[in-house]
């Protein structure tokens, strides 16, 4: 019996199909679309381009192995998360964390360009710990998963010189935890 394919999480999906062909282009462009487009670093505020890889930062990577790791979590989780919360709510996750994170890296590190989603993957696995939120009640799960995350990147930006950046992580995860508060608190403010 054929079974019909189905397009479960646009969402999610779209962001990586999206993320996929970036990094397919940028390989033919030997990295000028990451670059001129996919990164965000400091440059004239009278650069337009600045105000927009404020947002399309999250989706360069620099390698296939950056594309994968990010996307993998991206993959298992979006899904979830689209359906409990709305494929607008998530869309606009991404995208406030893209700014934050965006706007933190130039006022922090102006001397350096950042691209990658690992900000989007640290929203969505903070998100998904508020899963299991009740009333009055806060999962041991997500202290020990907040603490963790926590723990482990602070004492990675201290400890490590990687490349990575341990500031997107810890905004990320904040924005996920900042709309996983929301949202509980405020159920009916959730968009399909």
């Amino acid at each position: 019996m054929l079974r019909k394919i189905q397009y479960n999480a646009p969402v999610t999906l779209t962001f990586a199909l999206i993320c996929l062909i970036i990094l397919g282009a940028n390989q033919v462009t030997n990295g000028l679309l990451n670059r001129y487009f996919f990164c965000v670093y400091f440059s004239s505020f009278t650069d337009p381009m600045l105000y927009i890889r404020l947002f399309t930062h999250v989706l360069g990577h620099a390698s296939w192995q950056h594309y994968f790791s990010n996307t993998m979590y991206i993959l298992l989780l979006g899904p979830m998360l689209e359906e409990k919360y709305g494929s607008r709510t998530i869309l606009s996750g991404i995208l406030v964390t893209a700014l934050i994170t965006g706007i933190a890296h130039l006022l922090l590190n102006p001397e350096t360009a950042l691209l990658g989603a690992s900000g989007i993957v640290f929203m969505m696995i903070l998100l998904a710990s508020f899963a299991s939120f009740t009333q009055g009640h806060i999962p041991l799960t997500f202290l020990l998963i907040a603490a963790i995350y926590l723990g482990n990147e602070i004492a990675s930006g201290l400890l490590s010189t990687d490349h990575i950046s341990q500031l997107s992580h810890i905004i990320g995860g904040a924005c996920g935890a900042l709309l996983g508060f929301f949202y509980k608190r405020h159920p009916h403010a959730r968009r399909k």
